[in-house]
């Protein structure tokens, strides 16, 4: 994993740029990848904005292993979640998945979670036992977390969704964004949802987050339930939720 100085946009603007802006300004030819450098992300961004929701489909899946190979934050990961979060009032967020009556909106939000997941305290701390410096200031791990003040103010309009499968992939995305020291105050609110998919909620990986969640910020969490410890992961990584699972 390389650990250089990000190239991405500044983690500290005070609010997240228009996607355009972001798929403009971006020297995405400069930004590492798990395959290169990021030149061909423009063109798969921009494909998550097309009318067909199969194509849609296809773009995030790609746009996952070209940013997220691994569970890998690279340069370019910053960027592209920025833009993600930045369409997601975008009126092509809201096409039905193909054969599911569920908008696109709801994998862009498990996709955001699932890549913010991959920075999490839970897996950055264990990385430093091994690496220390991991999270030194100005590292791409680093400065990617710096954006999860902006990612959550993109995320949280949504936290009261009124389709359940938006609803809960944006707590699950809020819940792990709120660790950021800056978003303490949400924490209490958070809670609430937290236990709202401890109650409802049939997605075990998403059950997990919750109960970490109430766990770490001091909350009374339901007795705990056997989970494999090293199997969690979803969105385009493993695709746990089946949001991009065929058939298309």
């Amino acid at each position: 994993m390389n650990h250089s100085r990000s190239n991405a946009c500044s983690p500290r603007e005070p609010g997240l740029p228009p996607y355009q802006v972001v798929l403009s300004e971006t020297d995405w030819g400069s930004l590492e990848t798990p395959f290169g450098n990021g030149e061909d992300l423009p063109e798969v961004l921009t494909r998550l904005l097309t009318p067909d929701p199969k194509v849609q489909v296809n773009a995030l899946s790609e746009l996952g292993e070209m940013v997220g190979h691994q569970n890998t934050i690279y340069e370019a990961t910053a960027p592209a979640a920025m833009y993600v979060a930045s369409i997601l009032t975008h009126p092509a967020a809201t096409t039905p998945r193909p054969y599911r009556n569920v908008p696109i909106r709801a994998a862009l939000l498990s996709w955001l979670a699932s890549t913010v997941y991959d920075a999490s305290d839970e897996i950055v701390g264990r990385t430093e036992q091994c690496s220390p410096g991991f999270l030194a200031p100005g590292t791409i791990v680093s400065s990617f977390r710096d954006l999860r003040p902006m990612l959550y103010r993109a995320v949280s309009p949504f936290l009261r969704d009124s389709h359940e499968d938006v609803r809960e992939a944006a707590v699950v995305a809020a819940l792990i964004l709120a660790e950021h020291p800056a978003l303490a105050g949400h924490r209490d609110h958070l809670a609430v949802n937290a236990r709202a998919i401890l109650d409802t909620s049939g997605d075990e990986p998403n059950r997990r987050v919750a109960r970490r969640a109430l766990e770490a910020w001091g909350h009374d969490a339901p007795d705990s339930e056997p989970l494999l410890e090293e199997s969690w992961a979803w969105g385009p990584h493993s695709d746990g939720p089946s949001y991009l699972e065929p058939p298309f």
